[in-house]
């Protein structure tokens, strides 16, 4: 049943992500979006519940995955051909001709700009020769592109610019500092949506005088919602106990007890509790940290919101949402930062207090990373060190471990800090790579880091369901300023969180197994 329950989640965030960020971009039905992209993980499930929870090969998995890529991109390649074909179509019809005919010999149409030829005038006065000579103005539906040649530092020039800007226009406008394909900057003028004194044009139509209206609505709204934060927070604690005491045995040993049987057994519950309240403080101050971030940054962000479910590890995370646009590569790079290092500085106490009380079982074939009845240490470098500084001589190379609730709870905990850590997206990891080398390079970081986990859950396939939903974590999307670069301190710091991840993904190598050993 959980998963089940798991693989229609899954399916429902995916035709969500689909919807929002691919809808727009083709006319293909989004069914056929889903179904293909949806393939593996529906193939999985039915396998799963035809075989009695035997998983399926691995190379079936491996091979539904670039067949699903493949006919994914036969089908959006034969959309782009008729698309092409359509258009060259109309091109030469001759009735189509005559009409293209008719049209040329009409004026053709400016574009129309945002402001008047004063505020022109005043827009281009905000660009000082000595700091920014701007060139050129290009208008486009949905922004102004200022380009020009950088004359200073790219800090100087966007406080200068960005004050120049807002003492003419006041909040109107958001100004954009971006790195050009040719590398060279430029800025960018985009509507502010949450502007106090939004002007709305006399040519605006009924719709989008009511658009601004809602965005005026939402930007009144209390920013944090502590008692939704809360009723969260309670229902995370029931499902994590109740999912807690079955990872314990509970499940095993009542054959599918009701809520009331475990409430009964107090052992089991007592136990459920320890895990759930544990792995709640361990995921709650990892979003503290950002929350905390954000403050110090002076932006606006909710309050960390728990995600509830009765069945996988009885949450799904918890999470804090994004009021304002990030200033700066700075800010981004330490509210991506801070979750992951205060998340561990919880997770490690923990799970040293856990390993402490965990027992030592002999190594068998279900010993694995993410088995924690039977866990094998060695398949985590960081873990493997933790675990013989917790138990000593207890542990050796061909010991397993049954993990303490505490203990499972801290090693969850690693787990969310290296899933959180991967260079992807919107992910942690994502925002640090973006801020120390820029969006380009993170780009192709973000691609290598799906290959290598794609490769890593091949060997280990505790990390298949993994490297399956990276593929799916959107791209993170610019600062303000995202020209600017970090300085030393936090590029060394970025380069130790980047080696903690590989210290927590990868598999204790032979020699470092001799040492500890």
């Amino acid at each position: 049943m959980s998963l089940v329950l798991f693989a229609l989640l899954l399916g429902f965030v995916t035709y969500w992500v689909i919807s929002r960020r691919v809808a727009n971009l083709t006319s293909i039905p989004l069914w056929i979006l889903w179904l293909v992209m949806m393939m593996p993980v529906l193939t999985f499930t039915v396998w799963m519940l035809l075989n009695d929870g035997q998983p399926p090969p691995t190379v079936l998995l491996y091979g539904l995955m670039i067949l699903s890529s493949l006919v994914l991109y036969t089908i959006l390649t034969m959309a782009s051909v008729r698309a092409r074909q359509s258009i060259k179509a109309s091109e030469t019809n001759p009735q189509t001709e005559k009409i293209t005919e008719k049209t040329s010999k009409a004026p053709a149409k400016k574009p129309t700009k945002p402001i008047t030829r004063e505020e022109e005038t005043l827009l281009q006065r905000c660009f000082p020769w000595s700091v920014y000579y701007l060139q050129n103005i290009e208008y486009l539906p949905q922004a102004m592109i200022c380009k020009g040649k950088l004359k200073s530092a790219p800090g100087e020039a966007y406080s200068t610019i960005q004050k120049n800007v807002e003492s003419n226009f006041g909040d109107r406008f958001l100004v954009l500092f971006q790195q050009g394909l040719n590398g060279s900057p430029f800025f960018a003028l985009v509507p502010n949506p949450q502007a106090k004194n939004q002007i709305v044009p006399e040519s605006a139509t009924p719709a989008q005088v009511a658009r601004l209206k809602k965005l005026k609505q939402l930007n009144t709204r209390v920013t944090t919602r502590p008692f939704l934060a809360f009723v969260l927070a309670v229902l995370t604690l029931l499902t994590t106990t109740y999912v807690g005491a079955g990872l314990i045995g509970g499940f095993e040993r009542l054959a599918e007890p009701t809520v009331v049987e475990l409430w009964e057994n107090s052992e089991l519950m007592s136990a459920g509790f320890s895990y759930g309240l544990s792995l709640m403080v361990i995921l709650g101050v990892h979003e503290t940290g950002h929350y905390l971030a954000t403050r110090y940054h002076r932006l606006k962000a909710t309050l960390p919101y728990f995600i509830p479910v009765p069945f996988f590890l009885g949450t799904l995370g918890a999470f804090i949402q994004m009021r304002s646009p990030m200033p700066n590569r700075r800010a981004l790079f330490d509210i991506g930062i801070a979750g992951p290092l205060a998340g561990l500085a919880v997770s490690l106490p923990i799970l040293v207090w856990g390993l402490a009380h965990s027992s030592v079982v002999a190594m068998g074939e279900t010993s694995q990373l993410l088995s924690f009845e039977s866990l094998d240490p060695s398949r985590s470098m960081l873990l493997l060190i933790i675990s013989k500084l917790a138990l000593g001589s207890q542990l050796q190379t061909t010991s397993a471990l049954n993990l303490h609730p505490l203990a499972i709870s801290g090693c969850l905990g690693l787990i969310v800090t290296a899933l959180n850590l991967m260079p992807v997206g919107q992910l942690d990891g994502g925002h640090i790579v973006h801020a120390m080398y820029g969006q380009k390079t993170a780009t192709v970081v973000s691609h290598v880091a799906r290959i290598l986990m794609l490769i890593l859950g091949y060997v280990y396939q505790e990390f298949l369901l993994w490297a399956f939903l990276l593929l799916f974590i959107p791209a993170a999307e610019p600062a303000l300023n995202d020209v600017s670069e970090l300085n030393g301190p936090r590029d060394f710091l970025g380069l130790l969180s980047l080696a903690l991840l590989i210290m927590i993904i990868l598999p204790a190598p032979v020699p470092l197994q001799g040492l500890i050993f």
